[in-house]
């Protein structure tokens, strides 16, 4: 087994905070917490024979229902290939519909069924309890924070 850099300390003065060592800190604590969320996830996903880019998908089309599927791609920044195939593993599965959009029939328009809506709950409350803990511990305006760091990801994404 590879010998993994990986300790965490709090940097000392508040200049130290864009140090490299504390940026790729903040890289290996962004891995493990994206790691240890999905994993906790995936006893529901397991049963239903899916996997982590299943559940990805899911989580979204559940919290934007009628999501266009050029919306997803967008939002999830997959090839069309790789989410076509999770698409037709849901749909299969029914975990999701596809229905032609209302205004342009051309756009296919996504949403849970209630089968896909039950998967979602598990999935959601398995990873909950790990999230309202940690958000918990931290305090309100260490989760405030956190949102605003996350946020700039996000928004700095979008741009690339």
């Amino acid at each position: 087994m590879p010998d993994v850099k990986f300790r965490v300390t709090t940097p000392e003065p508040r200049i130290l905070y864009l140090s490299d060592e504390a940026l790729k800190q903040g890289l290996d604590l962004l891995f493990f917490a994206a790691r240890d969320v999905s994993a906790l996830g995936a006893g529901p996903l397991v049963k239903a024979r899916l996997g982590r880019a299943h559940a990805r998908a899911l989580h979204f089309i559940a919290r934007n229902p009628g999501l266009s599927v050029a919306e997803l791609l967008g939002l999830l920044k997959v090839t069309k290939q790789s989410l076509n195939r999770v698409l037709n593993d849901l749909l299969k599965g029914g975990f999701i519909e596809r229905k032609a959009g209302m205004q342009d029939r051309r756009t296919r328009r996504l949403q849970v069924t209630a089968h896909g809506t039950a998967l979602a709950n598990a999935i959601w409350q398995a990873q909950r309890p790990l999230l309202a803990g940690a958000y918990k511990a931290a305090g309100p305006e260490a989760v405030n924070g956190f949102r605003k760091v996350l946020q700039g990801f996000a928004d700095e994404g979008r741009k690339a």
